[in-house]
């Protein structure tokens, strides 16, 4: 199992108070199951429309919060649980992308929760959630095309040692390091602020593990709690 230890920066919590996450690592076994992941995402979506979380637009509306407290404009960049949520309101349902990108996506949609996967092996040293001085690069896509671009100074991002991993905390990931089901380490972030109860942040790491062990038997998994200092 890989060793990780994402950091966060203190600073943070002039942004966000009493943030916390659950990064897990997962070590991939081949996919044998692909239709764990199609069911897990309908299943969300629905339960989103038919049954949501009592806590979940509270927690939606301090993530909007939190991006105005580092400058963002969430109605423009809103984070990902938003962005996602938003789609399923308008469509009743997300399109399949990637059966390990199904999976977490469904469990953004179904706790509120921005959820980020990455590609572990395509990291160099720890990701790290700090604020930007606006040097950092970003590889991303403009028009179809490879583009490099740099945060806002101030901007909350994750990052490594080579640059931005994903811009406004959450809102964008990179090229570099995107996950899809051929990565060998894989690495999830869910991050969430006080509206949401811990017990549920637990259960949607839970979730997540559990679908995705279904998906790849024999994955195995390393769950830590992160919390601001």
């Amino acid at each position: 199992m890989s060793l990780l230890t994402p950091s966060i920066d203190p600073r943070l919590a002039g942004i966000a108070p009493g943030f916390r996450a659950l990064s897990i690592v997962v070590e991939a076994a081949p996919v044998t199951a692909p239709d764990v992941a199609s069911a897990a995402l309908a299943q969300a979506c629905q339960q989103m429309l038919n049954d949501d979380f009592p806590w979940a637009e509270a927690h939606l509306a301090a993530w909007d919060a939190a991006f105005k407290a580092f400058g963002a404009k969430p109605k423009r960049t809103p984070c990902s649980a938003s962005a996602l949520r938003k789609r399923v309101l308008k469509e009743g349902t997300l399109p399949s992308l990637d059966p390990v990108v199904d999976i977490y996506n469904a469990v953004s949609i179904r706790y509120a929760i921005p959820v980020g996967g990455e590609n572990l092996a395509a990291y160099t040293g720890a990701p790290r959630l700090t604020l930007a001085d606006g040097s950092e690069p970003f590889d991303t896509v403009k028009e179809g095309q490879p583009d490099v671009e740099y945060p806002d100074a101030g901007e909350v991002i994750w990052r490594d040692d080579v640059g931005v991993t994903c811009r406004r905390w959450n809102w964008r990931q990179g090229v570099r390091t995107r996950l899809d089901s051929q990565a060998q380490t894989m690495w999830f972030i869910l991050e969430s602020l006080p509206a949401m109860p811990l017990a549920a942040l637990e259960a949607a790491g839970d979730e997540l593990v559990s679908h995705l062990q279904r998906l790849m038997p024999g994955a195995t998994a390393r769950v830590q709690l992160l919390e601001l200092a």
